[in-house]
């Protein structure tokens, strides 16, 4: 029997990059996955990719700070599958500006989608987690849940990244303070902490080169200088930015049976650089 067979997972922002391997990774582990993406087509594809491997998946299409979103989302999962046993938060993407250029407009949609998406994804399935908890109990049952928030070493604080970094802050905040209140219902609550990992969103670009993507309607900017990206490749221990199947496997462990007693904490998967 696989680890998580039965076990029904929702993974935010996994049509594309290190979301989209946690989906793939968690189902490899045999657990049925709610799949999230702004756009249809990588979340269906990220479905059709986990049904053709044998598993189960459904796509939750949309973005997550929609405030009717979080209920929605939930509300898959019990549909489709009949309770919550996984939550991971991953979500994201940045808008960097320096704070004085920084506008109202750029803080509330990176806070938004990094922090205040959480809050409400974990609110709505509060109701749907303690029941199934009351009734394991009940029936002289432990099972444990898991939830892992993703974080940033950013957190620790990065030019340029105000919004970004305080928003990742509080995402660490949310996390201790939930293992706190949800401990009781054997949720484990943790956060993983990304160092530099090869995206779409840290792709190196050469000289003048600049790339962008599209995000709710605006064309934000993407992609690090090739320089940047090799000056901080030099300071990671392990000498290179990480894979978005390194990041995932980071995530999927803390989802492990193997993890059940760990709850509360923040791993820095950033290659040896980085702490929290």
């Amino acid at each position: 029997m696989k680890k998580l067979e039965g076990k029904v997972a929702l993974v935010t922002g996994s049509g594309r990059g290190i979301g989209r391997e946690v989906a793939l990774q968690l189902a490899a582990y045999g657990a049925k996955i709610v799949v999230n993406d702004l756009d249809a087509v990588p979340a269906e594809e990220v479905v059709a990719e986990i049904r053709a491997a044998g598993g189960d998946a459904v796509a939750c299409v949309g973005s997550v700070t929609t405030p009717d979103f979080a209920e929605r989302f939930v509300q898959t999962a019990v549909q489709n599958y009949g309770g919550i046993d996984i939550i991971i938060n991953n979500a994201g993407y940045t808008w960097d500006n320096v704070i004085q250029k920084m506008t109202d407009e750029q803080w509330y949609a990176i806070i938004d989608c990094h922090l205040t998406a959480p809050f409400r994804i974990l609110r709505a399935a509060q109701p749907i987690i303690s029941a199934q908890a009351k009734k394991e109990a009940a029936e002289g049952r432990e099972v444990f849940r898991k939830v892992v928030n993703i974080s940033s070493i950013a957190a620790g604080g990065n030019a340029g990244q105000t919004n970004y970094s305080s928003a990742k802050a509080g995402v660490l905040g949310m996390t201790k303070t939930l293992s706190r209140e949800w401990g009781r219902m054997k949720v484990c609550v943790n956060a993983v902490a990304f160092g530099l990992i090869e995206t779409r969103l840290t792709q190196p670009l050469a000289g003048d080169e600049s790339k962008t993507v599209n995000i709710e309607g605006r064309e934000i900017k993407v992609g690090v200088q090739k320089a940047m990206v090799e000056g901080a490749s030099q300071m990671i221990p392990l000498g290179r930015p990480g894979t978005p199947e390194e990041a995932a496997g980071s995530v999927v462990m803390l989802c492990l049976p193997e993890a059940n007693y760990v709850s509360g904490q923040t791993l820095v998967c950033g290659g040896g650089m980085g702490s929290l």
